[in-house]
């Protein structure tokens, strides 16, 4: 009776082994999916529109000397001087039509030509990003970044600008360990932009388990930026065997079109670090820079690529 009870359980403890052994695998991939990954942040910006008038040529009125255009009050180019020519002397209300009619075509083309057509209320805005993996012999890279939050000044148009093109520079410096990489750009309309800007700069964001080291708008925090993650071993995680990794991501909105090369290759990387890095002040209006990791002892390993940034293409 009793091998009989045991001969039919047999197949039942089998299969509860069997799915305790997926459970047990299961969670432990999910363990080394949610260990802790550090990033540093650089950025910050404003997408106010720029502050640019338009003011119209003076010219000059025998009736009222110079005047700004059309002014209806009298006192400049307009009605004493034209009306006469335009209806025999006489000024009535078809007159003024056809006047006005006159002056609004003429200043018009007055902006054309001047290249004046731009919408300055919403100017058109690219959103540029470009993301570089490197070979985690290039470890060289992270103290440069951690030295540049630590001292950039993102407060100021020339502070973003002068932190963009260093961090550009520090991964052109490092193009050996160049091993993946990706751009983005796109442009629109500035509300349209900045929503874009920050879907990207947070989804980025999002995959650090902490910013350990952050300069965003001048507020420096976590400056210790060789201290370790809690829990992380760091020699045994350095020497763990796996092949490792940095990410750096660049993000920019300025004014005006710009438009990236698709990444192919090393060479089509290195024109990307140029163009986005070479953005001047007076058109940037926001950066992001961001890096993984930052923080002594933490790696990136080849399945966190694919799980955290698989449209990176190897260049």
């Amino acid at each position: 009776m009793r091998k009989k009870f045991l001969s039919s359980i047999k197949p039942l403890l089998k299969s509860l082994f069997a799915l305790g052994l997926v459970i047990s695998l299961a969670f432990s991939h999910a363990e080394g999916a949610l260990a802790a990954r550090s990033g540093g942040r650089i950025g910050g910006g404003s997408f106010s529109a720029p502050s640019r008038t338009y003011s119209a040529p003076r010219s000059y009125s025998p009736g009222g000397g110079y005047g700004g255009g059309y002014y209806p009050g009298g006192g400049g180019f307009g009605f004493p001087f034209l009306i006469p020519f335009v209806w025999g002397g006489g000024g009535g209300l078809f007159s003024i039509l056809i006047f006005m009619a006159v002056a609004s075509f003429l200043v018009q083309a007055f902006r054309r030509s001047a290249g004046s057509e731009i919408d300055y209320d919403n100017p058109t805005i690219s959103i540029a990003k470009v993301q570089v993996g490197l070979l985690a012999e290039a470890r060289g890279l992270q103290p440069e970044l951690d030295a540049l939050a630590e001292k950039a000044d993102t407060g100021t148009p020339a502070g973003r600008a002068h932190v963009l093109q260093e961090a550009s520079l520090a991964l052109l410096r490092h193009p050996e360990f160049w091993y993946y990489g990706s751009v983005e750009s796109q442009q629109a309309a500035l509300p349209a932009a900045e929503a874009k800007f920050y879907q990207l700069a947070l989804t980025e964001r999002s995959k650090f388990t902490e910013e350990t080291l952050s300069n965003y708008n001048n507020i420096l925090r976590g400056s210790e930026s060789n201290k370790s993650l809690p829990g992380k071993g760091g020699d045994l995680a350095i020497n763990d065997g796996a092949s490792e990794y940095i990410v750096v991501t660049l993000l920019a909105a300025m004014e005006g079109k710009m438009q990236l090369p698709a990444i192919n290759s090393s060479e089509d990387l290195l024109q990307a670090l140029r163009q986005i890095g070479g953005i001047s002040s007076d058109r940037l209006m926001a950066i992001e820079i961001l890096w993984t990791p930052q923080a002594s002892g933490d790696t990136l390993s080849s399945d966190d690529i694919l799980a955290e940034y698989p449209h990176l293409k190897l260049v």
